[in-house]
């Protein structure tokens, strides 16, 4: 692991537990540098150990690092969120022009079937051996997980849906 990621988890299990996912996660060595150049800057130090330190000594600095990653993480969320209403409002202005969108319709087809396939190999190919079967049921999965996302995207997904549509909609104004 690079030394930079490191200190990064260091820092985030001190003082934000809560980033230790995205530390390590997918995105890690770009939400990593982000954690350290914010804890370097709240605190006016050159290095993520001299960082971690003065965090360490001073509570006043914990409090000012937390909001600092706090509003960087609305940050990404606002882009996040208007992202997703580009993505909706082009949609929307299809519609009105009466052009269908292949491409989505296409998409979604395809994990429908991919959904059908994997189901169909796991009933009449039951005597597959462990290894394929744990292969049909990961595709299976991340098939089942595009499925969630287009009705999330489509439908919202719950009453925080209507709540983001809110906050697009105040975003963009």
């Amino acid at each position: 692991m690079a030394p930079l990621a490191l200190a990064a988890i260091k820092i985030a299990a001190s003082f934000i537990p809560e980033m230790i996912g995205k530390v390590a996660g997918p995105d890690a060595q770009n939400v990593a540098a982000k954690v350290v150049d914010i804890a370097q800057a709240v605190t006016g130090t050159a290095d993520p150990d001299s960082a971690l330190a003065v965090l360490n000594a001073s509570p006043d600095k914990v409090l000012e690092f937390r909001q600092a990653i706090a509003a960087q993480q609305a940050d990404l969320e606002k882009a996040y969120l208007i992202d997703t209403q580009s993505a909706r409002d082009r949609d929307v202005e299809l519609a009105k022009a009466g052009v269908k969108n292949y491409r989505a319709n296409g998409l979604a087809a395809g994990a429908g079937f991919l959904i059908i396939l994997c189901l169909a190999l796991a009933v009449w190919q039951s005597d597959m051996d462990e290894n394929a079967k744990a292969i049909i049921t990961l595709v299976l999965g991340r098939a089942l997980g595009w499925v969630d996302q287009i009705f999330g995207f489509e439908f919202g997904t719950n009453r925080s849906s209507q709540t983001k549509d809110n906050t697009i909609n105040n975003l963009t104004k």
